[in-house]
């Protein structure tokens, strides 16, 4: 991406510390200077008259950010709602959807573990089980992994729950072929897209989840604090509220002739700011031809997973069909050893002014294995891989 006139705009406008080498995206995703801006700007005009905000202007404000983030997934305005986070999303489905003794939740060892938390929560209060399909970490194909996945279900399956794509591994699941396969069984389908939004163009009306939670704050590059809840019209019926409030009942404060958009639009009092800036995040990357940005963003992450492995004691994981944006490098035992994924860390970052995650992952037979995320964005280039790589060479 080094000297490319198109994403150069892209790179000066986000407002990272220009003497960190950043390669972890994916956490917590980077805002745009313009698009913080209008997040700002926002969020002044709240302080300013915050009555005639929040109760006059912020219904329409909302409607119209909704309107352009569902044409942006691929969905009916009245199928998605605004949330604070992925996280809360799921927090909310599960502790809906009634499971008990007998019910068994289908999983993978590849999820997020603040979610993998929320079905262990339900699970402990209710009596269902989760059945985590072991999976290595990585696959032939995708067909060789829908088989992996349902070879764990039973007659007890009720939901599946899978990442769109890894938060820890990285590795892009097939959902669409995943949803259809739980369909036949009669499953709720329930995926969480944390890494979706801005990583892929999506058609959630076509997906065949039931539910797909996906944050704006990562690839999407808008603030922290948007993300949003797509569930089909059916599968709306399920949700009961995770947070009652003027939307619920026959006191509603506002009535959008949606119980669905009724019960989240209007919690409490609130900053809405963040989900307000979706659009200008949206228009930041239609601005920035995003579809050749990712593309190249690819490309760099194949080049992190090509030139890490020349290290000893580093291996490349995934085919570059298997990611996207987020390459994954492993540390095998000729690889310090003795260092733990949290030592390594926390000396890319101290030593070599990198912040890239390194996390401990337990892989289908029971082995801890050490993982290098490199998650890459428009603000990255060639040169920041090849400091990585470096450092890598010079920690053996």
């Amino acid at each position: 991406m080094a000297g490319s006139a198109r994403t150069y705009a892209a790179i000066v406008e986000f407002l990272l510390d220009p003497d960190v080498v950043y390669l972890n995206h994916g956490s917590f995703g980077a805002c745009p200077a313009g698009v913080f801006a209008e997040y700002q700007r926002l969020q002044r005009r709240l302080e300013a008259q915050p009555v005639r905000f929040l109760r006059r202007e912020r219904p329409l404000l909302v409607a119209e950010a909704r309107k352009q983030l569902a044409e942006f997934v691929g969905a009916d305005p009245t199928n998605v709602v605004f949330v604070t986070n992925p996280t809360f999303a799921v927090n909310e489905i599960a502790r809906s959807l009634g499971l008990g003794p007998g019910d068994e939740v289908l999983t993978t060892n590849h999820e997020y573990g603040a979610c993998r938390n929320v079905w262990q929560f339900v699970a402990e209060r209710t009596g269902c089980s989760i059945v985590e399909a072991p999976l290595p970490v990585t696959f032939d194909s995708e067909p060789s992994l829908v088989d992996a996945v349902f070879s764990a279900a039973t007659t007890r399956s009720k939901v599946l729950f899978v990442s769109h794509v890894s938060s820890t591994t990285a590795l892009t699941f097939p959902v669409a072929e995943l949803c259809a396969r739980a369909r036949q069984l009669g499953m709720v389908t329930i995926v969480d897209g944390a890494h979706g939004p801005g990583q892929f163009d999506l058609d959630l009306d076509r997906l065949g989840a039931d539910f797909y939670v996906g944050a704006c704050h990562k690839w999407l590059c808008a603030p922290k604090g948007a993300s949003f809840l797509f569930a089909t019209s059916t599968a709306q019926a399920l949700l009961d509220p995770l947070i009652v409030g003027w939307g619920w009942g026959e006191r509603k404060q506002f009535d959008l002739g949606s119980t669905f958009l009724d019960q989240h639009e209007w919690l409490g009092t609130h900053d809405p700011a963040a989900v307000l800036t979706v659009p200008a995040a949206i228009e930041f990357q239609q601005r920035h031809d995003w579809p050749a940005v990712r593309s190249e963003c690819h490309e760099l992450a194949l080049l992190a997973a090509d030139l890490g492995s020349t290290v000893d004691g580093v291996e490349r994981v995934h085919a570059d069909v298997r990611f996207a944006q987020m390459a994954l490098l492993e540390l095998t035992d000729r690889f310090l050893p003795a260092a733990g994924a949290d030592e390594i860390e926390q000396r890319l970052l101290d030593d070599w002014q990198i912040e890239v995650p390194v996390t401990a992952w337990e892989d289908d037979e029971g082995r801890i294995r050490r993982l290098i995320r490199v998650s890459v964005q428009a603000y990255n280039t060639s040169g920041d891989v090849q400091h990585l790589v470096h450092a890598l060479h010079r920690m053996t």
